[in-house]
């Protein structure tokens, strides 16, 4: 702080000067409230609501986020520990003895004639870290009686319970679609009764989550490759489950593939597509649309959106070496809409 003194006055004077003016700035900061970051209460333990907006063309696509749930490196398959540990740490994904942190993502295109959904999150099905994709869908501005189509890409508890809520649509004016072959697994009441015990509850989710859809007449089902909607079309993804299905939006020349259960493990499945988990019914079939689909994603440069890539999930792969790397989207403004 520059202080004015005197002009004239002596070297004395202009000493015992500062000394009053110092103690008397010393006084009136003395009288100010103790105020000290150690006794500023902390933000609560949520973080920002869990949306994130994203143009493609004209299409505006809105990451939800349900939760996130940690899965047990083990579940990984053809990959030594070791390495799994050594990529986890090269690129500081959180851990924890339970497992490695793995979100849970839907995402809704508002494609100016369509309000669809791609996925509805695990409700109640899968415990209390996940079920928040309502609330993310709310906290983006839109309500659920808006969304008009539901599009599955497979029938597993942590995508399908959530169109339901307490045995009722959770989209009352939506259409819910799955394939043909995905319907023909998980709401077949022989392969149910068929199944191993362990796989039973999986069944149970399914049916129990398009039964209200059903009963209206509010389930379609499609065959792979079908057009769903202006701009909007299926892809066959078999492997992770047998009717798993991809959904790719093009708008204004630019697409975006959504591709539900394709990789888990961002660190490890990307840079090696053979490594499969405990989750994929046909693992050298998964493995078999794993490549496939990342070779295309790099080859044509498509956007992509993961249901289990860290939030928002939404960004482009790139080839590194024999394998492949994720590169996020940046946080980017929309633009100006006339």
């Amino acid at each position: 702080m520059q202080i004015s003194i005197i002009p004239g006055a002596s070297p004395l004077a202009r000493r015992l000067l500062s000394i009053g003016l110092f103690a008397a700035t010393a006084a009136c900061v003395a009288l100010l409230p103790n105020v000290s970051a150690a006794q500023t209460p902390a933000p609560s333990t949520q973080q920002v609501p869990g949306y994130y907006h994203m143009q493609l063309g004209n299409f505006q696509v809105t990451a939800l986020y349900d939760g996130a749930v940690s899965l047990p490196t083990a579940l990984l398959h053809g990959i030594s520990e070791s390495d799994i540990q050594a990529m986890l740490a090269g690129l500081f994904v959180p851990t924890s003895k339970e497992g490695v942190q793995t979100a849970v993502n839907g995402y809704l295109v508002n494609t100016g004639k369509d309000l669809i959904l791609v996925d509805a999150g695990a409700a109640a099905c899968f415990g209390p870290t996940l079920g928040a994709m309502n609330g993310s869908l709310r906290s983006a501005g839109y309500e659920p009686a808006q969304v008009n189509k539901v599009f599955l890409t497979h029938l597993h508890g942590d995508h399908a319970c959530g169109i339901t809520n307490d045995g009722k649509m959770a989209f009352p004016n939506a259409t819910v679609y799955v394939s043909q072959d995905e319907a023909a697994h998980w709401l077949d009441k022989e392969t149910a009764a068929k199944a191993p015990k362990e796989a039973q509850p999986f069944f149970k989710f399914a049916q129990e989550a398009v039964a209200p859809y059903q009963a209206a007449g509010k389930l379609k089902q499609f065959a792979a490759g079908d057009t769903l909607a202006e701009g909007v079309a299926s892809l066959a993804l078999p492997g992770h489950t047998p009717g798993h299905e991809g959904y790719m939006f093009t708008s204004e020349g630019q697409q975006l593939l959504v591709w539900g259960d394709v990789i888990h493990s961002h660190a490890v499945q990307f840079p090696n597509p053979q490594v499969s988990i405990d989750f994929d019914s046909n693992q050298e079939q998964a493995i078999a649309t794993r490549k496939k689909i990342l070779a295309q994603a790099t080859q044509e440069k498509l956007w992509i959106a993961g249901a289990h890539l860290p939030f928002p999930g939404i960004g482009h792969v790139g080839q590194q070496g024999d394998g492949y790397r994720w590169i996020a989207a940046e946080y980017s403004p929309l633009r100006a809409r006339n």
